[in-house]
């Protein structure tokens, strides 16, 4: 049997590896797509390719059949969670599978009156705006278990970002993922242990087959080209057919009062118990429409996939094999997306029906209601009896119209058969939820015309001047923010908090320590230029011959300008340079990116930052950036002691003197600011101004020391950028797995808590609550600093051997629950 991803596989050169079951699941087509040209597609979900009801609602209900098994006692406390539109029938199969679990899938449509407890942007889809609409709000407030069902898991990032925007509101102590195939690349595979590390979470994957899908290079040209000269001929197009257009037939179903058409509100055992009792009559009644029928479709909506998929189901076992008739009854639904057909046996969509949107009176905006809509596979699939299954706000004069649906099956299929399912709408809630926002995308063709504003720049908003960088931030200096360190650190780790709403109390260094400082900066200013060109060289070699530069607020910002005056003394180059803000476990200012797209090609724009520890920030802005085409997600670093990049001035853990100081070397801006109440869905991330700290600023003196060094250092650079181009500098990620051991073996098991690296270490010292410090034994001056403020602050410092950092500031665990210390005993403070 022909393989329905050989056509794709043998024109563009992919590969789909993995386990035997792969192929049986899973097809391929094309797509017209900026960023992806091939589709998998799915051959057990219902949706692109007609099967037997009973495999589809079965596969579900098997990955249900686990996910109970997995969650043991705590079953009875889950709620499952799907995605429209595809994988709103398999989150409903999931459910029954669960049993007892309530289900919620999101949806695309609004409801008068009915408040949004949550909404994302789901950039890679033709229909990006999601809502969540419970009926009853405790659905996602609870504490149980929350199963969230897509239909396939590569990335995650919609998974994740759901999960981490849910969390920091109604957090759990569990997650489970669920999806037909795991498809994560190599790179991705690490992540989600690292995602249930940072949230502080049990986050699991159940699936039914895991594999990788390989690209050649130039592979989306070619797809795209491929695309292009199909979709100009009529091949698989479904064409006007060659039925007897004769008029559909409507079967009246008996539908079980209260329960709603689906889950967009929310779907309880009740409600299954309620449907499963009306099944067999409603069944009968559309086989008394089929006129003897021998290849029957089922066809669903868009959305509503799990009542169609259960009649259908119901008609299998009535008129099919199992109900003695011996019809072949199969399965799929409509929907909004794209793909190109082509009529060939290893294609996986082989025809293509086209016609206008027909719920119309769902959108009173108009808001999603327009455009194409798709069946897929229906036309030439020799079916004489298709029942199309809908909504009553669906049965519009559009569904009627010469060119809608109806017409369009009809001239492909001998008998149609309309079933109309009552819209469910729930009481409208009287005490609106605020909206959840999940997962924020910037999208172009739909986003809104708020006009934001031009960055902040010195002297109004910090001490450098106007031309050294643009602040992409909003000005909060007039904002009392600031917290103790240790209300804020019990806030942080009881998850009260997030550290990103609040600010430490600025640090202000005694003349031993400003000596300190002064000192490190002469020692280390020669090294330190070095970096700097060695990293901007890199950058100009190979991503932008004119890159623009972005810096992480605030520690990215000083090397920022430092690369930005090497390329201007070295090559003339006046170069833009901004900052903006990334926050971890919330991602990175979308409408500073927004902004950025509009003034610049975002393939010039190169992030830049001080240096990495574990690298989770790297990890951050990977995800932060996926929805947002054109950006590359590589930062370059002055320093890269944990392995975690490939653009760097240096791999060695050394002091960088901007470290040693909070916003007295960064401009006299503090870290950055992101709270609900204070920045708003078009305003950029807050940060505070500190003018009266212009005193103690040594900001400029970090910048000319360094700067004055450039020249000493040319040759050098030139040779170690050589050298480096031709070096395989492909991240190691020894940092991460080096803070897992360090984690494990002093009894805190939350990666968070371990700060590696000498600035990282500094940081633990100056903002949050040190529990001690390790030093690689025998390090010299670069730690003068670490020891002075760990015996002002009466933290002991540990010598140890093997060390791959010069130090490592761990943050006392005394509000992580259950946290012990080496020796297994419970750690001070619990």
């Amino acid at each position: 049997m022909v393989w329905s991803g050989s056509w794709v596989a043998e024109r563009l050169g992919v590969r789909l590896d993995g386990d035997q079951r792969l192929r049986e699941l899973l097809g391929m087509a094309l797509r017209r797509n900026p960023k992806r040209a091939h589709l998998l597609v799915s051959n057990v979900l219902g949706k692109h390719v007609p099967q037997s009801p009973a495999l589809i609602h079965g596969t579900g209900v098997e990955l249900g059949e686990r996910v109970r098994e997995l969650l043991g006692a705590d079953v009875r406390r889950a709620v499952i969670l799907g995605y429209a539109e595809t994988a709103t029938g398999l989150g409903h199969s999931v459910a029954d599978g669960v049993r007892e679990a309530p289900y919620l899938h999101s949806t695309r449509r609004p409801v008068a009156g009915v408040a949004r407890a949550g909404g994302f942007e789901e950039a890679h889809s033709h229909a990006t705006s999601h809502l969540l609409l419970p009926e009853d709000p405790a659905l996602l407030a609870g504490d149980g278990p929350l199963v969230l069902v897509d239909d396939e898991f590569s990335t995650g990032n919609t998974v994740l970002n759901t999960i981490r925007a849910l969390h920091a509101r109604y957090p759990r102590t569990w997650y489970v993922v669920v999806a037909l195939v795991d498809m994560r690349s190599a790179a991705d595979q690490g992540r989600l242990a690292a995602f249930a590390e940072e949230i502080g979470a049990r986050v699991d994957l159940v699936t039914l087959a895991a594999g990788t899908v390989e690209l050649p290079d130039g592979v989306l040209e070619k797809g795209q080209a491929l695309v292009a000269a199909h979709e100009a001929a009529p091949d698989g197009a479904g064409g006007p057919g060659s039925g007897s257009r004769a008029a559909p037939v409507t079967v009246e179903l008996d539908w079980p009062a209260g329960v709603p058409d689906g889950g967009r509100h929310g779907f309880t055992h009740d409600h299954r118990t309620r449907l499963e009792a009306a099944l067999p009559a409603m069944a009968d009644a559309v086989a008394a429409e089929l006129g003897g029928a021998r290849r029957i479709l089922v066809l669903g909506f868009e959305e509503l996939m799990y009542a169609p998929l259960r009649l259908a189901e119901q008609l299998e076992r009535t008129v099919g094999v199992g109900g003695g008739a011996g019809a072949d009854v199969r399965f799929s639904t409509t929907t909004r997306s794209p793909v190109l057909a082509v009529d060939d046996p290893g294609y996986a969509i082989r025809s293509r029906l086209v016609f206008p949107a027909h719920d119309t009176a769902a959108y009173p905006d108009g808001d999603g209601s327009t455009g194409e809509r798709y069946a897929y596979n229906v036309a030439g699939g020799g079916f004489d009896a298709v029942v199309a299954v809908v909504d009553s706000l669906a049965d519009s004069p559009e569904l009627h119209a010469p060119d809608g649906l109806l017409a369009q099956l009809a001239a492909h299929v001998p008998r149609v058969v309309l079933a109309v399912v009552p819209s469910y709408v729930p009481e409208p809630s009287h005490v609106p939820e605020p909206q959840l926002v999940l997962e924020p995308s910037y999208v172009p063709e739909r986003q809104d015309p708020v006009m934001l504003p031009e960055p902040l720049r010195g002297p109004a908003f910090s001490s450098y001047a106007a031309d050294e960088v643009g602040w992409l931030l909003q000005d909060l200096s007039a904002v009392e923010l600031e917290a103790p360190t240790e209300e804020r650190e019990e806030a942080i780790q009881s998850g009260g908090a997030h550290y990103a709403e609040s600010l430490p109390v600025e640090y202000q260094p005694d003349e031993r320590y400003q000596q300190l400082f002064m000192a490190a900066l002469d020692t280390s200013a020669a090294r330190i230029a070095r970096a700097v060109g060695t990293v901007t060289e890199t950058v100009l070699a190979e991503r932008s011959p004119r890159p623009v530069l972005v810096s992480l607020a605030r520690a990215g910002t000083p090397v920022g300008v430092l690369m930005r005056r090497w390329a201007q003394q070295r090559h003339g180059l006046d170069l833009p340079h901004y900052a903006i803000s990334i926050v971890r476990g919330r991602g990175i200012d979308t409408n500073a990116i927004r902004w950025l797209a509009e003034h610049h090609d975002p393939a010039d724009v190169v992030f830049v930052d001080g240096w990495t520890g574990k690298g989770a920030i790297t990890r951050e802005l990977a995800d932060a950036l996926a929805p947002f085409a054109g950006f590359n997600p590589d930062i370059a670093v002055l320093a890269d002691p944990g392995g975690c990049v490939r653009t760097y001035g240096t791999r060695e853990d050394f002091l960088i003197p901007s470290a040693c100081l909070n916003s007295t070397v960064s401009g006299l801006i503090s870290r950055t600011v992101l709270r609900s109440d204070l920045v708003g869905p078009h305003d950029f991330h807050g940060a505070k101004y500190y003018r009266e700290l212009a005193g103690a600023d040594v900001s400029a003196h970090f910048l000319d020391t360094v700067a004055g060094r450039f020249e000493d250092v040319t040759d050098a650079v030139d040779t170690e950028v050589k050298e480096l181009l031709a070096a395989d500098r492909a991240p190691t990620w020894e940092g991460w797995a080096a803070v897992e051991r360090i984690s494990e073996a002093y009894g805190i098991h939350d990666v968070n808590l371990v700060k590696p690296g000498v600035g990282e270490t500094t940081r633990v010292l100056l903002r949050r609550v040190p529990w001690k410090i390790l030093a690689q034994r025998g390090a010299g001056s670069d730690l003068d600093h670490v020891r002075l403020l760990a015996e002002q602050r009466g933290v002991p410092v540990e010598e140890v051997d093997g060390l791959p950092y010069s130090c490592v500031g761990l943050i006392h665990p005394q509000y992580t629950r259950g946290a012990t210390g080496a020796d297994g005993k419970a750690v001070a403070g619990q």
